[in-house]
């Protein structure tokens, strides 16, 4: 499995590729191809196409959750294969796998919409919908977790703005991740952690009945977070023993540099490709 990073809030140093404040990983495995969010622009196309990575004929579209930083980028993902079709070009129609709640309107102080733009029957004029909150096997390897359980006492209170229509403060239930399977150990790939991204690893565990942790990557959720999420967050990572981690989008460079003191932290930005092995 090869995972190219489509969309960090960084690029790597001397290449000359388009950053926002968002999250889209381009996946691929054995000529199976799954686009996990698409940030908040088209940036994505713009830098796969700069990459020679093609999106006309993707498999599975992954949405971590609702906000725009991960899921704005789906209008114009709808635009460009419109205009293949106008010019008679070949391309697929790809499976949209999700929590339903990633289709739901979201808003706090200071931002009147963050959350989906584009509502479930458009959407399905375009994609085959696989809504679900279970677990859903994309391949044998490859596995999206659904409703994450929030099981410990440091992650448990995160909250951010409200759905539409909700009358108390959005826990982000939607929040989930992928987890790809190798002989050495768990590959998590993340989207903001709302869930927060020690409940994810636990989960993914569970699901996959595997301790050992091959590698992290994605946002931590950890942006100026709160003394005892941080703290409960290094303390587990210092048990976890993970061969090695990726964080990015929404971690925080104090946090980066607390993580690294306990775990192998890589460096991530737009452009890193990373490969694993499944046997």
């Amino acid at each position: 499995m090869r995972l190219t990073v489509l969309v960090d809030n960084n690029t790597l140093i001397d290449r000359y590729f388009l950053a926002e404040p968002g999250l889209s990983f381009l996946i691929e495995d054995e000529g199976l191809s799954v686009l996990f969010d698409t940030g908040y622009s088209d940036i994505f196309i713009k830098n796969a196409q700069k990459m020679g990575k093609g999106l006309a004929n993707l498999d599975f579209i992954v949405l971590s959750h609702s906000h725009l930083d991960h899921t704005w980028g789906i209008e114009p993902l709808i635009r460009y294969l419109a205009e293949l079709e106008i010019e008679h070009r070949a391309f697929s129609r790809p499976a949209l796998v999700a929590h339903p709640e990633s289709l739901t309107g979201a808003s706090a102080d200071g931002f009147r919409e963050f959350g989906s733009l584009i509502s479930k029957d458009r959407l399905a004029k375009h994609f085959d919908l696989r809504l679900s909150k279970e677990p859903q096997f994309l391949t044998e390897h490859l596995i999206f977790l659904g409703e994450i359980p929030k099981t410990n006492d440091f992650e448990s209170g995160l909250t951010f703005g409200r759905k539409d229509g909700a009358n108390e403060d959005d826990n982000v239930i939607e929040d989930s991740a992928l987890v790809y399977k190798t002989s050495k150990g768990l590959v998590i790939i993340t989207g903001c952690s709302h869930a927060g991204i020690c409940n994810i690893i636990e989960y993914a565990k569970k699901i996959c009945d595997d301790q050992r942790i091959l590698d992290i990557i994605g946002g931590f959720h950890l942006q100026n977070p709160p003394k005892h999420q941080l703290e409960g967050t290094i303390s587990y990572f210092k048990n976890l023993h993970p061969v090695e981690i990726h964080a990015c989008h929404c971690t925080d460079l104090a946090s980066k540099i607390a993580l690294s003191r306990v775990v192998n932290l890589k460096e991530v930005g737009v452009g890193l490709s990373l490969q694993y092995k499944k046997d």
